[in-house]
């Protein structure tokens, strides 16, 4: 069994009854007309590999089937509520992804549908999961600046240069970290994301933001700030904050190539 993840995007313009095709996916298709809604629905799909093509499914199935099914549908519902004045919240928003699972979910042959994760901005996703179609996922990722030191005073000098590196540096160094947290909840109609942001920032950013974690915060004068302490410790900050919605995940990026993810 393997998985397979193709992201197709979009863009709607409400004011408009219908958007340009365009001709540059890697942009949006349809392209959008001026000041539009953009979308990015990634589609993950699993299943063997076939010995003759190679793939699990053609990615141009995957863009086909999207374009076909599920454009159409946001397209007619975001400019449906657009012309009746209703705001899309995020339960609308939860019941589109599931319109557009259910439109998806017998189009990939012998592979099964996995995964959908509508990206909203390019820092906010929902999403929804083959394991548990009851629940939707919200991500988003926020951002911290911090300095750390990786050192441990049983080790030598010379081993501590040997194991961490220049992270062993004595003055320490700096990362510019990201961290997304995601929870999932069984009632979408009740998470509010202005709420979420404001958790996470006064649980969580307020803390590490703009400190030296081996002084500033108590829990790395006991403990290394590797970047998956600093996920454990992220999760263990946040784990009962969201009331009706559980804390599903926390990742913490070092660097664009170094992250660490943490499930509880």
């Amino acid at each position: 069994m393997q998985k397979l993840a193709r992201h197709v995007r979009f863009s709607i313009n409400p004011f408009l009854p219908e958007d340009s095709a365009g001709c540059n996916p890697f942009a949006s298709r349809p392209a959008g007309e001026g000041l539009s809604i953009f979308l990015e629905l990634c589609v993950e799909v699993a299943g063997d590999v076939d010995a003759d093509t190679g793939f699990v499914v053609n990615v141009t199935e995957i863009d086909t089937c999207v374009r076909a099914f599920v454009v159409p549908l946001f397209a007619k519902r975001i400019r449906d509520d657009f012309r009746d004045g209703r705001h899309m919240e995020t339960s609308a928003m939860a019941e589109l992804l599931g319109s557009a699972w259910t439109r998806l979910t017998d189009k990939f042959g012998a592979a099964v549908l996995s995964r959908l994760i509508l990206k909203l901005n390019p820092v906010r996703h929902i999403s929804l999961d083959s394991e548990d179609l009851t629940m939707l996922y919200f991500g988003e990722k926020f951002e911290f600046a911090a300095t750390h030191k990786l050192w441990n005073d049983e080790f030598s000098d010379q081993r501590n240069f040997e194991v961490f590196g220049k992270c062993a540096n004595p003055s320490g160094h700096g990362h510019n970290y990201i961290v997304e947290v995601t929870v999932k909840t069984a009632e979408p109609g009740a998470f509010r994301i202005g709420r979420f942001e404001r958790l996470v920032d006064q649980a969580l950013i307020k803390v590490v933001d703009h400190k030296n974690l081996n002084v500033d915060v108590a829990e790395f004068g006991r403990t290394m700030p590797t970047v998956e302490n600093i996920a454990r410790f992220a999760w263990d900050r946040l784990a009962d904050k969201f009331g009706r919605a559980t804390l599903h995940c926390v990742t913490v990026w070092e660097t664009d190539k170094t992250y660490s993810s943490y499930y509880g």
